[in-house]
């Protein structure tokens, strides 16, 4: 991947929730399953896997929203709705940002897609990588490293 001038930083749509990230993303993705089409209302959402510790809100409190718990925690800003960003119970190392909040977005082009068994038939993406479903956890290491070597 790139070499991303950090801090990365970002915000919901009317400015409220700011957020940063200090260490690099180690992964992208474009998700198809029917929840996310329905949150982003959109053919898929965009994530970058971050590492936890490289995360933080620096503005505004975000509420949940979404799905609430106890596997998934959606993250809106209060004000505009905006989806931020996601906490997966069973990945607490990583936070799924929406990189489309970050000012840089020239970087976010999505490196695999998942869940492409609910993908739209006309919808498609550069991803390198796709799965019909999530990727099997014994493949995330491999697939982190490629996107570290890719440009």
């Amino acid at each position: 991947m790139k070499r991303l001038a950090r801090p990365l930083a970002g915000a919901c749509r009317c400015g409220e929730l700011r957020i940063e990230i200090t260490l690099p993303p180690v992964m992208t993705a474009a998700c198809h399953c029917r929840g996310c089409q329905r949150m982003s209302a959109s053919a898929f959402s965009l994530t970058a896997m971050v590492p936890a510790a490289g995360f933080s809100v620096v503005a505004g409190v975000p509420v949940r929203g979404g799905i609430q718990g106890p596997q998934l925690d959606h993250n809106f800003c209060p004000n505009c709705k905006s989806w931020v960003f996601t906490r997966i119970a069973s990945l607490p190392q990583f936070v799924n940002v929406r990189p489309t909040m970050l000012e840089d977005t020239s970087w976010a082009r999505p490196f695999i897609e998942t869940m492409t068994k609910h993908k739209l038939a006309w919808a498609a993406t550069p991803a390198q990588y796709s799965f019909e479903e999530f990727p099997p956890m014994e493949d995330f290491q491999r697939l982190m490293d490629a996107f570290a070597a890719s440009d």
